[in-house]
């Protein structure tokens, strides 16, 4: 067998679907009809995934770690919140792709000079990123809202059939397609040659540039995919919510969404999906326990996490499942 062939067999074998890959989506219909009271909640926790994915897509796969992609979150959220509130623009539709369009340049351009940098260095510079950011929308609060925030956000009903509930039903389906969307591209990216090349810049970097791999255009250009995604996931928080604050650029929400990807498993795809769902229900449900200390319950379950799990939570299944491997005759 050719090397060829063999790495012909190794991409087939990776890229195939497996048959606990549709539990996730199964799961997510079955929340409409079980807890259909909950939709709003559902909707910020798919908005969520969307966000760990793009964020999993430069930390799992490029091993490119960052405190300020939140930038990128908020630059799709005031996007589509202007785009309403200035120009009228209701169609909801082209106002997130417009969200994710501009926030994948914003992303390129950034990640142009920012991926010239490494280690400490460049992990600070995410951060002032964001602050940066953060800090021009607070000054510029004529065009976004400011401190007070940017409010007359509205957007005509989807497709021009399905009107905005109470509850959120048509968001929670709204966000389900969105995420879908974003999975399988997601997918088929890291599943390429392209997403092969970018676990191995992960691992070593100088052995990559040494075989003729263009390392730092591949992480350009993830960086801007990445970006794009986050985008999106703004965009649609501002659309569900009717709404843009400065919190949306904020340190707080890039520190949440990495915590999330830990949890869950980093460079696992589903791990976006596992962490998101146990972060906010865990807080969620401790908000309500305890308004004041429910942030120590999260931060207990985070050291334990990194303590006794490597890999996340999906980590314990694989383990799981080695051990079932092995006792198996």
């Amino acid at each position: 067998m050719t090397p060829d062939t063999k790495a012909r067999g190794y991409f087939a074998r990776r890229s195939r679907l497996k048959w606990w890959e549709g539990l996730p989506w199964v799961l997510a219909v079955a929340a409409f009809f079980v807890l259909p009271d909950y939709m709003a909640f559902g909707t910020q926790v798919l908005i969520t995934i969307i966000f760990a994915l793009s964020l999993d897509l430069v930390v799992g796969f490029a091993g490119v770690v960052t405190l300020g992609h939140a930038a990128y979150f908020g630059v799709g959220a005031y996007t589509t919140g202007m785009v309403s509130a200035h120009l009228g623009w209701t169609e909801p539709i082209s106002a997130l792709l417009l969200a994710g369009f501009v926030a994948a340049i914003v992303g390129f351009i950034s990640g142009a000079v920012l991926l010239r940098y490494h280690g400490l260095t460049l992990l600070m510079l995410t951060l002032a990123t964001a602050i940066c950011l953060q800090e021009f929308a607070n000054v510029n609060e004529d065009v976004t809202g400011g401190f007070d925030g940017l409010t007359g956000v509205g957007f005509e009903p989807l497709l021009g059939l399905f009107e905005y509930d109470l509850w959120g039903h048509t968001y929670y389906w709204y966000s389900m397609a969105v995420l879908f969307l974003v999975f399988v591209v997601v997918r088929i990216m890291v599943n390429s040659p392209f997403g092969m090349s970018l676990i191995g810049i992960r691992e070593n970097s100088a052995r990559m540039d040494a075989i003729g791999t263009p390392v730092y255009r591949r992480l350009v250009t993830v960086y801007g995919v990445s970006a794009g995604i986050a985008g999106l996931a703004g965009g649609l928080f501002a659309e569900s919510n009717a709404y843009v604050t400065l919190d949306v650029l904020s340190f707080a929400r890039s520190g949440t969404i990495l915590i999330i990807l830990i949890l869950g498993g980093v460079g696992r795809l589903y791990g976006a999906f596992a962490g998101a769902v146990a972060y906010l229900v865990l807080e969620d449900e401790l908000a309500k326990m305890s308004p004041e200390f429910w942030e120590f319950g999260v931060g207990l379950l985070l050291v334990l996490t990194v303590m006794f799990a490597r890999g996340g939570l999906l980590g314990i299944f694989d383990r799981l499942r080695k051990l079932f491997d092995r006792a198996a005759p």
